[in-house]
């Protein structure tokens, strides 16, 4: 058995208590726990996040940018066998740890992941949009195609990360690491039984919700360009998602889509800019 870090990005957001006091509980400890946090992390947060746990290995820097800024910055930092990645807004049940990084020890895969689960029933349109997306991921994407994983609640073989590294020119940097990974002869393994609870109580403004969508639609389009598969996944067959907001998102996509055209077009020629340092 290796060492293992698990790596927590994060903003601004007191659910990253709760998902420390989850590693904290974990039938497997972890050897350290990496927060990540933008320079915009509160300062109580901060000390909250270091002092809460006294069983855990808490380690927490700060770096310029948002929480894709801050993950990206902090591979130098992560030193493990085995890097671990979860959410601010998940929480893990006690087995998820030793579930998610044993094929990795074990040798059958060099990046795994699991699913999520609401970890409450949904009390608005949103948060159930949420919900029905995610097992639409799950479910239909991920199983298809390993690709789709998200990269909270997923595991690495830690010189695999760091070999790749993220291109800060494309900030879905999941799918982007996922599908240079797979080129290269890597195999993910999608564990359904390592699944995490998501927290998405927060989700109650329908203009905050746009911009989450449309940011992401636009992310992914920008992955897909750069890794020439646009046309590939453009044909891929999936279930609709039967929410009256499906509707909203599907107006969006071609507007995305084009915005990415057009900044992948202005950036796809310059060397990767270095990821912002810790400050």
């Amino acid at each position: 058995m290796g060492t293992v870090v698990v790596e927590i990005a994060v903003k601004d957001d007191p659910r990253l208590l709760a998902a420390l006091d989850s590693l904290a509980h974990q039938s497997r400890t972890p050897d350290r726990v990496f927060v990540a946090a933008s320079t915009k992390t509160p300062e109580p947060l901060a000390r909250a996040a270091t002092g809460r746990c006294p069983s855990l290995r808490v380690e927490l820097v700060r770096f310029a940018g948002g929480p894709v800024d801050a993950r990206a910055a902090s591979l130098p930092y992560l030193r493990e066998d085995v890097i671990v990645f979860l959410d601010a807004d998940e929480v893990a049940p006690p087995d998820w740890l030793a579930t998610v990084v044993a094929p990795i020890e074990e040798g059958r895969a060099s990046y795994t992941g699991g699913p999520t689960r609401p970890i409450r029933r949904a009390e608005n349109p949103i948060e159930r949009y949420y919900e029905l997306l995610e097992e639409s991921i799950y479910h239909d994407l991920v199983r298809a195609n390993v690709t789709y994983l998200p990269l909270g609640n997923s595991a690495w073989r830690g010189d695999l990360v760091r070999g790749f590294g993220f291109d800060p020119r494309v900030t879905a940097e999941d799918h982007d690491l996922e599908t240079r990974a797979s080129r290269a002869g890597h195999r993910g393994l999608f564990l359904p039984e390592a699944w995490v609870y998501h927290d998405k109580s927060n989700e109650t403004s329908y203009v905050r919700w746009a911009r989450k969508r449309y940011l992401y639609l636009f992310q992914m389009a920008m992955s897909m360009l750069k890794n020439h598969e646009l046309a590939e996944r453009l044909a891929e067959r999936r279930r609709p998602v039967r929410h009256p907001l499906r509707y909203v998102e599907a107006l969006m996509k071609p507007i995305a889509l084009a915005h990415a055209w057009i900044r992948w077009s202005r950036v796809e020629d310059r060397p990767p800019a270095r990821p912002p340092t810790s400050t």
